[in-house]
């Protein structure tokens, strides 16, 4: 018995991380199909009248609609200025370096209380309204840190004669940088994008503060939860979740096959 314990180990670990990370997302799905009356708590019967009218409670789907189009927004702009942020740090040494670089895991280390607060204060204290734009400021300042240590330890992780043969063939730096370099670094920036997009759709805490009267989807649950949260909440959760799923998967099918040729 000892012995297979000890041959099994890995496997009874892997199945208890992957048992605590997918017993929640079950029971979101699960439930998206519960007959509920007020409050979505208690199992009362199996229906899919909630998959087929997901809008059918009230603001829901603006609020759907509002985290969805801050995400892009936000995803955009900080994968575009943390990649750059990024290659300077991994290609160029200058004056001050070590600082950004410490600089940069500052919001990744505060707290996202102190973070909401401080950038509340800001805005309060420029003169802003507080909206949509306000979340989408808020969202791409934390955001950009995790795009610069993804696409950063991708960047290091190259090979750098690659390049140099690419050169040695008289490809000049742009057409090295288009041709070599950038195929080679997407992986990383689409695993940031994909990052940064799922960070500023569930993010709450630092929306709360900075929204002002926008809703959005987290928000939506946050307050829906004090009443009886609905089954098209679970509904839209389960669909993001299988949208995200079938997203990495065809990233995986992809590099496998670039692999093969």
């Amino acid at each position: 018995m000892i012995t297979w314990f000890r041959k099994n180990l890995i496997r009874i670990y892997m199945v208890l991380g992957f048992t605590y990370l997918f017993v929640p997302i079950l029971y979101t799905f699960v439930f998206s199909f519960n007959d509920y009356i007020k409050s979505n708590l208690v199992w009362r019967g199996f229906t899919l009248n909630n998959w087929k009218q997901p809008c059918g409670v009230l603001d829901i789907c603006p609020a759907l609609g509002n985290s969805i189009k801050i995400g892009l927004l936000a995803t955009f702009v900080a994968t575009i200025l943390g990649t750059m942020i990024a290659f300077a740090l991994g290609r160029y040494a200058f004056t001050g370096r070590g600082t950004v670089n410490t600089l940069i895991f500052l919001p990744m280390a505060s707290p996202e209380l102190v973070l909401g607060a401080s950038l509340l204060t800001i805005f309060l204290n420029l003169g802003f309204n507080l909206g949509f734009w306000t979340i989408v400021i808020a969202h791409v300042m934390f955001c950009i840190s995790f795009v610069v240590v993804t696409v950063k330890a991708r960047i290091a992780s190259l090979d750098p004669r690659l390049e140099q043969a690419a050169m040695d063939l008289y490809a000049n730096e742009f057409q090295t940088f288009r041709r070599v370099t950038l195929p080679l670094v997407a992986p990383g920036i689409a695993g940031a994008a994909l990052l940064s997009f799922s960070l500023s759709f569930d993010d709450f805490i630092i929306t709360n503060f900075n929204s002002g009267n926008v809703n959005t989807f987290p928000k939506f649950v946050y307050i829906s939860a004090q009443r009886g949260l609905p089954a098209a909440a679970n509904v839209i959760g389960s669909s993001m979740f299988m949208i995200a799923l079938i997203i990495v998967l065809i990233g995986q099918v992809v590099n496998r096959r670039r692999k093969v040729a």
